[in-house]
């Protein structure tokens, strides 16, 4: 991020601190001139982090931007298998595969991440299996482009979530991430039956870019806006209620203003309930950085007009009253609510109170507005037992204490519980009688 760090300020800051950089942008364009002399870690090389912090603390610029590979074959990337301290522990983000297919014309990220490679299915399937173990209540799936999956190992995204979904406990979920729409045409059918799933939300995101075949073509997209719009309908079709979100980028230079008028009546016509909307931005190294750019003033316009449209649209308004079950996960921005999801990945707002939190809950829709639904718990969902290293899911908690037994008995795992300590109990008495007698004897 070198734009807010210029001149004399950054070069003071560099002599003061030591710095390591990792991501894209700096994988993409090692020659940048901000990051001269730094270290960097590459998009592959995450695993060896620690190794680069220790040489750069002996002032050291170390830089690995290598591939990991089985021969000449490209892998995934860094073990899948490596240690994590999670952001929100009740979220595990996993990578499926790095890089992709496409040769769009506008995206560096190609630069940095390069060909696609994926990761096994076992091993996805481990990490999940884990994280579920280790406390985990929601897993998302992630790349570049999650529908490519498995094309360069000779399997597919239903093949891999045909497996993953067994392991998925009762009262978690998974989450799709992004997919572009030449992927998924060939397995509608699987995504549609997968999406349905219960411990699936119905949620896919797949970006459109632009409605106007030709800008599609002069970005290499390698799709028409007619093959989006047969994704979308089929899984609208298919799977009733699901979520779907898509991006758009204003002002790419070959766009006419015919052609942004089609990728407005495309959001008229879908009112997707989450619309990215970007401006486009020249990258450098990148075929439409060398392309004649629109005017500034014509793409904001532009995007201006595309943001109006959206939001004037309001797609939860036929849920007011609904009940609705959710698995609470985050805390929203205002600090005064937690975050749910529902089976279409809507954000639910439900009171900030004390044991909700990575709980699934039963909620009455009372209100909603552009970007939530706002829920009243009218009753709790079945408390799941996470498993973790500091508590025994199977253990019984024994009280004498008539309230606590009264209570206890009211849920059927407790039953045994109560009977044991009546027959524990009459055997005590039956002791002590015995003991008596014998004793006046």
């Amino acid at each position: 991020q070198d734009r807010g760090i210029h001149g004399k300020q950054w070069y003071q800051r560099r002599v003061r601190e030591k710095v390591v950089i990792a991501g894209c942008v700096s994988q993409g364009a090692p020659e940048t001139k901000f990051i001269e002399g730094l270290s960097v870690v590459g998009v592959q090389q995450i695993d060896r982090v620690v190794e680069v912090v220790e040489e750069t603390f002996k002032g050291h610029s170390v830089r690995l931007f290598g591939q990991k590979k089985e021969g000449v074959k490209k892998l995934g990337g860094a073990s899948l298998h490596l240690p994590k301290i999670r952001k929100n522990p009740l979220i595990e983000i996993i990578a499926i595969n790095t890089g992709c297919l496409n040769q769009c014309t506008y995206c560096k990220t190609k630069h940095a991440r390069g060909e696609l490679g994926s990761y096994p299915i076992a091993d996805i399937v481990e990490r999940g299996a884990q994280s579920f173990a280790e406390g985990v209540r929601e897993v998302w799936m992630t790349s570049e482009d999650t529908g490519a999956y498995g094309r360069d190992i000779g399997v597919t995204l239903p093949d891999l979530l045909y497996e993953f979904v067994e392991i998925i406990p009762e009262g978690c979920m998974l989450r799709l991430g992004m997919t572009n729409p030449p992927y998924i045409l060939d397995y509608l059918e699987d995504m549609a039956k997968i999406l349905s799933h219960p411990r699936v939300y119905s949620f896919l995101h797949v970006p459109v870019q632009a409605a106007s075949d030709t800008v599609l073509e002069d970005m290499k997209r390698e799709y028409t806006c007619a093959e989006f719009s047969r994704v979308v309908d089929f899984l609208r079709e298919k799977v009733p209620g699901i979520t779907i979100a898509t991006d758009i980028i204003c002002g790419f230079p070959t766009e006419t203003e015919e052609d942004f008028e089609e990728t407005l009546q495309l959001i008229e016509k879908y009112k997707f309930p989450s619309l990215f909307i970007n401006q486009f931005f020249p990258r450098p190294g990148t075929p439409a950085a060398r392309m004649k750019k629109i005017p500034a003033d014509k793409v904001k316009l532009r995007t201006k007009k595309a943001s109006e449209i959206f939001q004037k649209q309001f797609p939860y308004t036929h849920k007011l009253g609904e009940v609705q079950e959710i698995l609470v996960t985050e805390i929203a921005t205002d600090n005064k609510h937690y975050v749910g999801h529902n089976k279409f990945y809507d954000q639910v707002l439900v009171p900030k109170i004390e044991g909700y939190m990575g709980r699934t809950l039963t909620v009455k829709i009372t209100d909603t507005g552009k970007h939530y639904l706002r829920g009243q718990v009218i009753e709790e969902g079945e408390i799941q037992n996470i498993p973790s290293s500091y508590s025994n899911p199977n253990q019984v908690a024994f009280s004498l204490n008539p309230y606590t037994m009264v209570q206890n008995i009211k849920s059927r795992s407790s039953v045994w519980s109560f009977l044991t300590v009546l027959v524990v109990g009459v055997m005590f008495q039956m002791l002590y009688i015995l003991y008596r007698n014998l004793r006046w004897r």
